[in-house]
C-alpha cells in the first residue's frame, strides 16, 4: 500500500501560512525530493489553484516568470510534472497533469493509496485536517522555520480527537529551520 505522507511549513508560533517561512535554495530542495519520493500529490481547491499559479508553465512561452530564481527550478519541474489529485466539489475540472477526485473521500484516498508505487504526497490545511480525521496519514512533516509569525492559520484546528505521533526522523536546514517526520502511533 502506498503510504500518505502530508508536509508543511510552520513557524515556531504554528502560523502556516506559506507567505511566513522563509524560502531558499535548500528549503526548496528538501521539498522537491519529498515530491519526487511520490507518484502522485492530492490537493483541495485552494492548495491546488495556488500551486498551479506559482508553479505551471506559462503554455503561451513555457517559461518561469521572472520572479523564479534558478534555484527554484527543480521544485517547479518536480511539481509540474507530478500526477495530481484535486478534491474540489466546485471545480468541474482540472488539467496541468491532474484528475478531479469525486465522491466519499476516505474511499476515493484508499482507492488510491491501494494502487501500487512509492507514495502520495498531500498538502495544504483544511484537506490534511480530513484526512487526519479519517487516520488516513501515514507520515507527518512539519519544517518547522525559525520566525515568529504572530499570525495564523494553524494546522489542526477543529480536530477532533489526538493523534499521537512517534519522531522517526529530524533534518536541520542550513536557515535553522528543522523538519521534523512523525508516524502516528497505532
Amino acid at each position: 500500500m502506498r503510504p500518505l505522507r502530508y508536509s508543511i511549513n510552520i513557524t515556531l508560533d504554528g502560523c502556516c501560512d506559506h507567505r511566513a517561512g522563509i524560502a531558499d535554495a535548500e528549503l526548496h530542495r528538501h521539498h522537491a525530493r519529498n515530491l519526487a519520493e511520490a507518484d502522485a500529490l492530492l490537493f483541495g481547491r485552494v492548495t491546488y489553484q495556488m500551486m498551479e499559479d506559482a508553479w505551471r508553465k506559462p503554455a503561451e512561452t513555457g517559461v518561469m516568470p521572472e520572479w523564479a530564481e534558478p534555484w527554484v527550478m527543480p521544485f517547479a519541474h518536480t511539481i509540474h510534472a507530478a500526477k495530481k489529485y484535486v478534491v474540489s466539489a466546485t471545480l468541474a475540472q482540472v488539467d496541468w497533469n491532474a484528475e478531479l477526485l469525486r465522491g466519499d473521500l476516505k474511499e476515493a484516498v484508499l482507492r488510491l493509496k491501494q494502487e501500487p508505487g512509492k507514495g502520495i504526497f498531500v498538502g495544504g490545511v483544511t484537506l490534511p485536517l480530513a484526512l487526519a480525521e479519517m487516520g488516513l496519514i501515514d507520515e507527518y512533516e512539519f519544517v518547522v522555520q525559525p520566525r515568529l509569525a504572530g499570525h495564523g492559520p494553524t494546522l489542526f484546528a477543529g480536530l477532533s480527537k489526538y493523534v499521537d505521533l512517534k519522531l522517526v526522523g529530524r533534518h536541520e536546514l542550513g536557515s535553522g529551520a528543522l523538519a521534523l517526520r512523525y508516524q502516528p502511533k497505532r
